[in-house]
């Protein structure tokens, strides 16, 4: 009897290691790894980029209106969603409040006097948010972990943050304290949500030397409804795997901007083409635009991720893909 429970207590253990290792981010107990993945970019390519390229102009500025919250917290059953700038976007879904990659900064970047500078007001004041619950953070790059934003959270809503693998500690340096890491597939429940970490084709970075050492990736919320935020990400096979696992979307939030030039984008920046797609391998039902049009990150003109969405909405016989009105809450109706 002994043996059997010696045998029996083997078995799983190596079936929870190969289920950790499959269903898991790759790590090699450095640094994190695609699904699929390419080589990192050496220096001498970026450097190309930038001085062999020219990038469309921008406007300086845009004159926008800010918008409005239609309640401080929905009924369950209800979605209503507002995409205030880049790929901060309030959800807000069977009576809880969530924000992703909030900023609300004038750039994204590591000092306050340079770098990629906002051209319009975030579509809604931050002293005009409802009380915030979850935090989401798809990963640590500066327009998309913003800590002057996260603090300010911190301080007026104490909510809690949710963020991959190894983003705790520079939450933490920052006096934020309720946060929660996840890996990839793994699914946290919470308030009567169900919160899954999911993969993207992507990398992660603050400086130069720490590349891939804190882990990215979308995530796809479970309520009466679906929510895909996917975050920032390439193409790639995670996509209808996401679909197969969890269950296709009722509303997804998926980048369409910061995609030009493509030689040196494509394999971390899906251009609206690729959105398209990604819309499709999802069978998401309604799909939202986002991560253009507020900070001039790549090549493309402030206009060029609307004109190429509706080219590939046309040339794929796409209808359910909307470009947002910054700050302009919208409900989800389900058909």
């Amino acid at each position: 009897m002994k043996n059997i429970i010696l045998l029996f207590l083997f078995v799983a253990s190596i079936m929870t290691t190969n289920s950790q290792t499959h269903f898991g981010a790759p790590f090699d107990g450095e640094r994190f790894e695609n699904l699929e993945p390419v080589p990192d970019k050496p220096l001498t390519t970026l450097l190309k980029w930038k001085f062999s390229e020219k990038a469309k102009d921008w406007p300086t500025w845009v004159e926008s209106n800010a918008g409005s919250i239609l309640k401080e917290r929905t009924e369950k059953g209800e979605i209503h969603w507002n995409v205030i700038n880049h790929a901060t976007v309030l959800i807000q879904i069977d009576g809880i409040n969530i924000i992703t990659d909030p900023i609300w900064s004038d750039r994204t970047s590591p000092v306050s006097f340079a770098g990629p500078k906002r051209v319009r007001a975030p579509g809604l004041n931050f002293e005009d948010l409802p009380a915030i619950d979850f935090v989401l953070i798809s990963h640590n790059h500066y327009d998309h972990l913003d800590l002057p934003t996260l603090t300010k959270l911190k301080e007026k809503f104490n909510p809690t943050f949710i963020v991959g693998l190894r983003n705790r500690e520079l939450l933490e340096s920052e006096g934020i304290d309720k946060i929660l890491e996840m890996d990839w597939w793994q699914q946290l429940d919470l308030n009567n949500l169900k919160f899954h970490f999911v993969p993207a084709q992507h990398w992660s970075a603050r400086g130069m030397f720490d590349k891939r050492k804190a882990l990215w990736g979308g995530f796809m919320i479970e309520g009466t409804s679906r929510v895909y935020f996917a975050g920032d990400t390439g193409w790639g096979k995670f996509f209808e795997m996401i679909r197969d696992r969890i269950g296709a979307p009722d509303l997804s939030f998926i980048p369409i901007g910061a995609y030009a030039p493509r030689w040196f984008m494509k394999n971390f920046h899906i251009n609206p083409d690729e959105s398209v797609r990604a819309h499709k391998a999802l069978q998401s039902k309604q799909s939202v635009g986002i991560h253009f049009g507020t900070f001039q990150l790549t090549n493309e003109a402030i206009d060029d991720p609307i004109k190429d969405l509706n080219k590939a909405k046309s040339e794929h016989s796409v209808d359910h893909f909307d470009v947002p009105v910054f700050g302009e809450t919208q409900i989800l109706t389900k058909e």
